[in-house]
C-alpha cells in the first residue's frame, strides 16, 4: 500500500502543471484583461488629459503605453515561456503582485484565510457532529415518525440551495427581526471587547452563514450515513452478532457503525480544499472577507495573479485532500489494501 501512495504523490506535480498550465492559457486568452481594466479605468477617472489618445490605436493609451503595460504584467511572452516564468517563481514561493491591490498575491490571501478556515472548521466539526449520530438513528428507526419528519427537514434544506437559505435567512432575522447582523465577521467595536465578548461577537455573526454553509452538506452526510446503516443491517455479520445474544443497538455499535462510516471517509479529505476555499456566493451574501470573495473579486476584476494564487492552493488542497480520503478509508476498514492484487 505505502507504493500505492508514493505513486499518488507523484502524481500530484503532473496534474497540478496540467491544472494550472489550463487556467493560465485561459487567462492569457479570455478578453478583458488587467490591461482593459486599467483603460476602462483611466477613462472613468478622468485622465483621458494626461494620457493623449492615440488616434492609431483607438484606445486611451498609446501604443508604446500599452507594449509596456503588456510587458510589465507579462502579457508581451509566448504562453509557455510566461507558463514557466509563472512556475518558476511559484516553486520560490512567490504568487506575484495583485494587479488590482499592488500588493503580494500571498499577503492577500494570508490576510483573508483566518475567515475562511474558521467557516470551513467550523461547518465541518457541526456537520459530522450532527449528521453521524443522526443518520445512525435515522437507520435505526427507519419508517418511524423520528425517521419521517426529521427526512422532511433535511431535504428542505436539500431542495434550497444555499444562496437562498442564505438570502433568506439574512432577510428574516437580521433584516426583519433583527436579530443577527446583516454582515460582516466582527462588529466595529471588536478590539474594545473583552476575550469573552470577542468569542460572542464572531459567533453573533456566524450563526446565518453557518446556517447556509451547512445546508447543502447537511442532507448529504445524514443519507450517507443512514444509508450505509440500513446495508450493513441486513449484512451477514449483524445476524451472527445478533446469534451470539448481542442486542441490536450493541451490534450497531460494535460493529456496523464502524463499518457505516467508510462512505463519510472517502469524501472527508475533500472538505480539506472546502474548507479553505470557501464559497464565493455565501461570503457575497454575507460580505464576509474570505478566500470565497476574494476570488470572486478576482475574477471580476480579471485580476490573475490572484485568481492563479487561489488555483495553486485549492488544487494542491484538493490532491492532498484526495489521498488523505484514501488513507481515511484504510484506517476504518482495516481489510481496504489500495495498490494490492486483486481479490475474486
Amino acid at each position: 500500500m505505502a507504493a500505492y501512495f508514493l505513486r499518488r504523490f507523484l502524481l500530484i506535480a503532473p496534474t497540478f502543471i496540467g491544472i494550472t498550465l489550463l487556467v493560465f492559457a485561459v487567462t492569457r486568452v479570455v478578453p478583458g484583461g488587467p490591461i482593459e481594466r486599467m483603460m476602462t479605468q483611466a477613462q472613468l477617472g478622468g485622465e483621458s488629459g494626461a494620457m493623449q489618445k492615440n488616434q492609431g490605436s483607438g484606445g486611451t493609451l498609446s501604443e508604446e503605453q500599452l507594449k509596456d503595460l503588456a510587458a510589465y504584467y507579462g502579457f508581451d511572452k509566448p504562453v509557455l515561456t510566461g507558463y514557466a516564468e509563472w512556475l518558476g517563481k511559484v516553486l520560490q514561493f512567490d504568487l506575484g503582485h495583485s494587479t488590482r491591490y499592488q500588493d503580494p498575491v500571498w499577503d492577500i490571501i494570508k490576510e483573508r484565510f483566518p475567515v475562511s478556515l474558521f467557516f470551513g472548521i467550523t461547518t465541518l466539526i457541526l456537520t459530522y457532529a450532527v449528521c453521524i449520530p443522526l443518520g445512525l438513528l435515522k437507520g435505526m428507526y427507519h419508517g418511524s415518525r423520528f425517521d419521517a419528519w426529521s427526512s422532511g427537514v433535511v431535504f428542505f434544506g436539500y431542495a434550497l440551495p444555499s444562496y437562498v437559505i442564505g438570502i433568506a435567512a439574512i432577510s428574516l432575522f437580521a433584516g426583519y427581526w433583527d436579530w443577527f447582523p446583516l454582515g460582516g465577521f466582527v462588529s466595529d467595536d471588536f478590539d474594545d471587547l473583552s476575550y469573552w465578548g470577542r468569542v460572542q461577537d464572531v459567533f453573533h455573526h456566524a450563526v446565518l452563514p453557518l446556517i447556509a454553509y451547512m445546508a447543502g452538506s447537511f442532507a448529504m452526510t445524514t443519507f450517507m450515513m443512514k444509508n450505509a446503516l440500513m446495508d450493513h443491517q441486513s449484512a451477514d455479520y449483524m445476524r451472527t452478532a445478533a446469534a451470539k445474544g448481542l442486542s441490536r443497538h450493541q451490534a450497531v455499535r460494535r460493529h456496523a457503525t464502524r463499518n457505516s462510516l467508510i462512505p463519510i471517509a472517502t469524501s472527508f479529505g475533500n472538505n480539506i480544499s472546502v474548507l479553505i476555499g470557501g464559497s464565493f456566493l455565501i461570503e457575497t451574501i454575507f460580505n464576509i472577507d474570505g478566500i470565497g470573495l476574494l476570488g470572486y473579486e478576482a475574477i471580476l476584476e480579471r485580476d490573475y495573479p490572484v485568481v492563479m494564487g487561489i488555483l495553486v492552493i485549492s488544487s494542491l488542497l484538493y490532491m492532498v485532500g484526495n489521498i488523505l480520503s484514501d488513507l481515511c478509508v484504510a484506517l476504518v476498514d482495516p481489510r481496504i489494501r489500495f495498490g494490492g492484487p486483486a481479490t475474486a
